[in-house]
């Protein structure tokens, strides 16, 4: 056995690509320029953003990406995905030409494998294996030869069963047309050890032995991109390393991704960097670790939960509850020693240890979450204020999460607390009426409105006169189901003459209502930002548009 040394683990990040084509995770273009620069703080080692052949704003995305890349001081490889056709390699190498000079570039193509999917994605062309792999050999080594480092994907690896033969072809193809990195992917997430000899590992051992005899001078670099549908998407991703070839692992921040999502990446990261120095690979003998910055998992989490998809509660490493206690015994353990309930220590990822707010919190408990939320909380105010939040709360006896404290202060501080909310239209003219606490009175108050526009344009107006210029940027609606009972989802953002934005969501029977009440929704969240955030970027996570969306529907 040769002596022992720590090899590195790439970081394979594709939030913006495999996260992106999970149902309702997929962002702005600008947000994906904003994601990218916090996966260079994270010090990712490639980044896929993208698949550039699916649409033209999906090609902007990745070039600009690409640019972004040479004014970053962490630059890792920007990988974009494509089918293996000829026309769409052609359209990768050009969204990633800007960084072909920095050698920074990698396209990434995939065939199927597994014969259900080879039947499903290929239909006829399916039986003529040969043209499968010399097309495999002759699109690797066009994308090799424009300059980019190249990686192939067997898809369906994990259920290849007959296809042993015929991936060993494919892959002996792709490494004889210059491709670097093999990826073996769980893609319909179903691989288990208890597989046996039949388990994606075992063959991946199998496959990375032929090709390192076939092509000894070739400097392949073993990856896998696990699927999470049975659960065991990390698990079977660190096997790949420790009791596998692989060098490189695939996923998402939070574990977002298709179906049941991807491996979580931060979850991959942080076992690597608790067990890297105890696993020793089974041929070398050699330990493991990654070069991920730790600091930047916590904010890079944060993102996602606020951008892309919620992220539990209790969700392992960076979730609001994975360092929070409310247990008695617990707290007064750790305040004798904070690691007495903590696995790692959470102030290397960004995160403080904390004690749920519940029944027996005082003033100054509530005034540390607020102000750390970037709120105001003044001393003649906190104890009023917690038991508000308590009053609005009382069933939860084990105590709420900082989040839900958050949106209980925002119902306090808000300006408008709106009982109903009616319409009428005749010809051009709309009026709206609403009951409740409107700014510092209660009662009704009416507008009208002559014009084209909708009540929504009278609301407008009556909160203007109160609250000062606003406008509308952007208004959506949508069906939160079908048929005849389903509610109106409206979403607004609104914009104040400072320049700054803000998104409130609302749901109701009746649309004009579900998009009065949005509007409603986004001034109350630009209201106590103007007048309670004691910094600019509070609200970003605070009083994000997503968590607006989550307490109308509760």
């Amino acid at each position: 056995m040769s002596q022992q040394k720590s090899q590195k683990v790439d970081i394979f990040d594709t939030t913006l690509r495999d996260g992106q084509q999970c149902p309702g995770a997929g962002m702005s273009f600008d947000r994906n320029i904003e994601y990218f620069r916090l996966a260079c703080k994270l010090k990712v080692d490639v980044i896929e953003a993208g698949f550039p052949s699916a649409s033209a704003l999906d090609f902007e995305i990745v070039n600009a990406i690409a640019m972004e890349t040479n004014k970053q001081s962490h630059q890792p490889i920007v990988a974009a995905l494509c089918q293996l056709r000829e026309e769409q390699i052609i359209r990768t190498i050009q969204s990633l030409e800007p960084v072909i000079g920095i050698k920074r570039g990698r396209l990434h193509t995939y065939v199927p494998v597994d014969p259900e999917l080879m039947e499903a994605s290929l239909g006829g062309h399916a039986a003529d294996r040969g043209k499968i792999v010399q097309d495999v050999y002759r699109l690797v080594k066009m994308a090799h030869d424009a300059g980019l480092e190249v990686q192939f994907s067997p898809e369906g690896y994990s259920r290849m069963r007959e296809n042993f033969a015929f991936t060993t072809d494919l892959i002996r193809a792709a490494v004889a047309g210059g491709a670097k990195v093999i990826n073996c992917p769980d893609t319909i997430g179903g691989a288990s050890t208890f597989e046996g000899q039949e388990y994606f590992v075992e063959k991946m051992n199998k496959h990375a032995a032929i090709i390192r005899d076939e092509f000894p001078h070739s400097d392949v670099t073993w990856s896998v991109h696990c699927h999470n549908d049975l659960g065991l998407a990390v698990q079977n991703s660190i096997n790949g390393v420790f009791d596998g070839p692989a060098l490189q692992i695939e996923g998402c921040i939070n574990g977002i991704g298709e179906r049941a999502g991807n491996a979580s990446l931060e979850q991959c990261i942080m076992i690597i960097r608790q067990f890297g120095d105890n696993a020793t690979r089974r041929m070398t003998g050699n330990t493991y670790h990654c070069e991920a910055n730790l600091d930047v998992i916590q904010e890079i989490s944060d993102f996602v939960d606020s951008h892309m998809l919620p992220r539990q509660p209790h969700w392992p490493v960076t979730g609001e509850n994975a360092a929070r206690h409310s247990s008695g015994g617990h707290t007064n353990a750790i305040l004798k020693n904070p690691m007495a309930y903590q696995p790692f220590d959470p102030r290397q990822i960004g995160k403080n240890i904390t004690f749920a707010f519940g029944p027996l919190s005082g003033g100054n408990h509530a005034r540390s979450i607020i102000e750390s939320h970037g709120f105001v909380c003044a001393d003649d105010e906190k104890a009023q204020i917690a038991q508000f939040i308590k009053d609005k709360s009382q069933e939860r006896r084990k105590g709420i999460s900082d989040r839900e404290l958050m949106r209980i202060y925002a119902e306090y501080r808000q300006p408008m607390n709106i009982e109903s909310v009616d319409y009428a239209k005749e010809g051009d003219r709309s009026s709206v009426t609403i009951r409740g606490q409107f700014f510092d009175d209660e009662g009704q108050y009416s507008a009208d409105h002559s014009g084209k526009d909708s009540a929504l344009a009278a609301l407008k107006t009556l909160i203007e006169n109160r609250f000062g210029p606003i406008k509308i940027i952007s208004h959506s609606s949508r069906s939160d189901t079908k048929g005849i009972n389903a509610k109106s989802v409206s979403q607004i953002i609104v914009e104040l003459d400072d320049g700054q934005q803000f998104e409130g969501s609302a749901q109701d029977h009746d649309i004009e209502i579900s998009a009065m009440r949005a509007l409603i929704d986004a001034i109350n969240k630009a209201y106590i930002y103007r007048h309670y955030a004691i910094r600019s970027e509070a609200t970003d996570h605070v009083f994000a548009a997503r968590e607006g969306a989550r307490q109308q529907a509760c």
